[in-house]
């Protein structure tokens, strides 16, 4: 099944060397106004081939919108947009030998011999691009209701910036990360994270990191408990986007090491409005929104991809061998699934606010 979401629904299609791919996106309002410089910059914050820290394969992502908009404005009908692939390598896929780390073997055992290797297939992390479109309408669908999602690069193979969780979150700094090429708060760690992943990019090898996402303006009360929870929304997105394999809301696993005099966020009025004090739970409790920042982080792993010898097996001999990766890759995608956790994220609690 590649479609998720109830009142708001996502289908995506199409695979890393196929003709193209692209998304549905059914729900949206009719009215809504597309930006169409804020979506072609959001696309071009993911878009390979623009440095050393991401694969050489350029890709423009120029989103062709097939329906549900007219004049720049939304119809209410289902939006279709389709990106072209332009720049593919096809030859340096073999089929008969597994990739440590990719999908090659559970999509040969799920498919058959006819599911699409190339690249990933549908597996690749490519497919990300069509997400984003998607994501960055439902960014201008909530920036009408005064929501900013935004996120950085809280750390590379342990090199770590400061959270989240510990500083004064702002629409405007949220807006000034989301500018930059390597999207941190600190430009000096994030030049350390960089040579990181130079380093293994010398060598031959990759490197993986946390991405920590921010939603601020949420109102309280969005969400569901148990199934429709908005962590069980956002994080059944996260698992969208290849590479991600883990999440946390708030101080996530560090609840396990803290007492609940020092988890619990405490109350507090200003005789209009009710907050917490701290933010321990990520903006979430039972569930339900209850309008501070929600805040959560996800675990990257490295890109599987590497040209270091690695053990595998030759499916028509039935035989160990081993194997060199060749093409194209990221020696850490980190840098370039930031904006596609913020479109995730985005799509997920506009789902939350519709339900």
């Amino acid at each position: 099944m590649n479609t998720w979401g109830s009142k708001l629904k996502i289908s995506i299609f199409g695979e890393s060397h196929g003709e193209g791919i692209g998304v549905i996106l059914d729900g949206i309002p009719s009215g809504l106004g597309l930006d169409k410089e804020f979506i072609c910059r959001e696309m071009n914050r993911r878009a390979p081939g623009k440095s050393k820290l991401s694969t050489p394969r350029k890709e423009a992502d120029e989103v062709e919108i097939l329906s549900g908009v007219m004049n720049q404005k939304t119809t209410g009908t289902p939006i279709c947009g389709i990106i072209r692939n332009t720049n593919t390598r096809s030859q340096d896929y073999t089929p008969n030998l597994l990739r440590p780390g990719h999908a090659d073997f559970t999509g040969f055992q799920k498919y058959g011999k006819t599911h699409d290797f190339r690249g990933g297939g549908h597996f690749s992390g490519r497919i990300t691009a069509p997400l984003v479109f998607a994501g960055a309408i439902a960014k201008l669908a909530l920036a009408q209701e005064g929501i900013t999602v935004g996120s950085h690069i809280r750390s590379i193979h342990g090199i770590c910036e400061e959270s989240f969780l510990d500083i004064s979150l702002s629409k405007e700094l949220l807006q000034n990360i989301s500018q930059k090429e390597f999207p941190v708060i600190n430009d000096s760690t994030g030049q350390k994270m960089q040579t990181e992943i130079l380093n293994a990019a010398a060598n031959k090898d990759s490197v993986g990191g946390i991405i920590e996402c921010a939603a601020l303006g949420v109102n309280p009360g969005f969400g569901s408990p148990f199934f429709a929870s908005v962590e069980s929304l956002i994080s059944s997105m996260m698992f969208s986007i290849p590479a991600v394999k883990g999440i946390q809301f708030g101080k996530g696993f560090d609840f396990c090491d803290m007492t609940g005099s020092e988890a619990n966020d405490p109350f507090q009025t200003d005789g209009k409005n009710i907050y917490t004090t701290t933010n321990n739970n990520g903006g979430i409790n039972g569930g339900i929104t209850n309008g501070m920042p929600i805040i959560f982080s996800v675990a990257v792993k490295p890109t599987p991809s590497i040209g270091m010898e690695q053990q595998t097996v030759d499916t028509d001999k039935m035989e160990n061998t081993t194997i060199k990766i060749n093409g194209r890759h990221d020696p850490c995608i980190v840098q370039r699934a930031a904006v596609v956790v913020e479109s995730a994220a985005a799509l997920a609690i506009l789902e939350s606010k519709l339900i």
